[in-house]
């Protein structure tokens, strides 16, 4: 069963990038273990640098930049690797937003910081070990998300897979239209998940990352388990935990996920944190339809339902609790943005409608603020989420 704590997904006919935390919650590895040795690689492309993470379990290993995943890929034999990129112009509104505090809200981070950074000339990798590989139905699966076929979409509906277990609590741009990218803040917490995920087999919430050039047939991976993601960061690791995380009624945490395309040279950017620093790119060379520019952008949550007791799983969303609860007790996604065809980001307004196929498992309330004139400076928000499992939810 897998658990999609959050997502922001471009839609653009068969191709897709997506920038997640995830929620998975192991006891942690904080020293190397024969059964962690780095798989999937050359251990020659391995930096001797690690670090170990006493909050999030996890290793990681400092690669040199050069010699990342990424680089393996047919298609980018001889690819450059971009240092920097065109940012989104702020529109005054967002900007107005942002510039105002979210008092009750703190940032979160990564839990392994806490054991430093990779130097300079590297990029951190987290470390997959055997038991990593031995959860996914074989080595072939391994870092794939299993193959769905949903029905032809039309262009204003949304991108989801219903009626085969998939359950969201999403919002979604309406009324077409061409997207450059994205933006959202989003509330960390730690739901419980009722059976153990397959990649990282913890629950802790985690930045990852997941691209696909024709709908999860053949291509894609999470994170650097394959070649696509051209990681840039020497102090962000895509896949590490996320610490720390809010508390029902008590302190809210949350990150901000920026996906954009550059207009020089076409590489879909991702940014995490307040100050948007650059954790790497999807190449622009990856792509098909979305070379150009994405039809529609989801942010919410999904949770897969195989039902194999024959009731509903009680794998949370969110908080674990309904979207009426609203700040501290439900979780939302604020200030949600998109980025136009002139690389300017502005507040999607009233220009969302949400999804929730089951409202007595997940729900979601949207709340579509003027950017500027938000007293909280949220701009557009919702919050969501569900203890799935219950009363109403048998």
């Amino acid at each position: 069963m897998l658990l999609f704590w959050w997502f922001i997904l471009f839609l653009g006919g068969r191709s897709g990038v997506a920038g997640q935390p995830h929620g998975e919650a192991r006891d942690h590895v904080a020293q190397d273990r024969e059964d962690s040795a780095p798989l999937g690689q050359d251990q020659q492309t391995r930096s001797q640098n690690h670090r170990g993470s006493p909050d999030g379990g996890d290793i990681i290993d400092c690669v040199p930049r050069h010699r990342q995943p990424a680089l393996d890929h047919t298609l980018l034999k001889d690819h450059k690797i971009q240092r920097a990129a065109e940012r989104p112009k702020k529109a005054a509104a967002a900007a107005a937003a942002r510039n105002v505090s979210a008092s009750a809200s703190r940032r979160a981070w990564q839990a392994w910081h806490h054991a430093g950074h990779c130097p300079r000339g590297t990029v951190p990798i987290r470390r997959s070990s055997v038991d990593d590989v031995l959860r996914a139905k074989s080595l072939f699966h391994f870092g794939k998300k299993t193959l769905m076929r949903p029905p032809a979409r039309s262009s204003d509906a949304p991108d989801v897979v219903s009626g085969n277990g998939h359950e969201h609590a999403i919002a979604y741009t309406i009324n077409g239209g061409e997207f450059y990218g994205a933006k959202a803040t989003i509330n960390v917490w730690d739901p419980s998940v009722q059976v153990s995920p397959e990649l990282y087999g913890d629950s802790r919430p985690r930045l990852f990352t997941y691209w696909t050039s024709d709908a999860y047939e053949a291509t894609g991976c999470y994170n650097l388990l394959c070649s696509g993601f051209v990681q840039t960061n020497r102090r962000i690791a895509v896949g590490a935990a996320i610490s720390p995380v809010s508390s029902f009624q008590g302190g809210q945490y949350d990150i901000t996920v920026l996906i954009w395309k550059d207009p020089k040279l076409g590489n879909w950017w991702m940014s995490f944190g307040d100050g948007g620093d650059l954790v790497g790119y999807w190449p622009a060379e990856l792509f098909s339809h979305l070379s150009e520019h994405a039809t529609m952008v989801e942010w919410g949550g999904e949770v897969v339902d195989t039902r194999p007791d024959g009731s509903h799983t009680a794998t949370q969303m969110g908080s674990g609790h309904f979207a009426a609860g609203g700040f501290s007790r439900a979780g939302y996604f604020r200030n949600l943005e998109v980025v136009d065809a002139d690389n300017t980001l502005a507040s999607v307004g009233a220009g969302v409608s949400t999804l929730a196929e089951n409202t007595d498992c997940y729900d979601i309330r949207s709340f579509a603020g003027d950017s500027a004139g938000d007293a909280d400076g949220w701009g557009a928000y919702f919050y969501f989420g569900g203890p799935g499992n219950n009363p109403r939810c048998p």
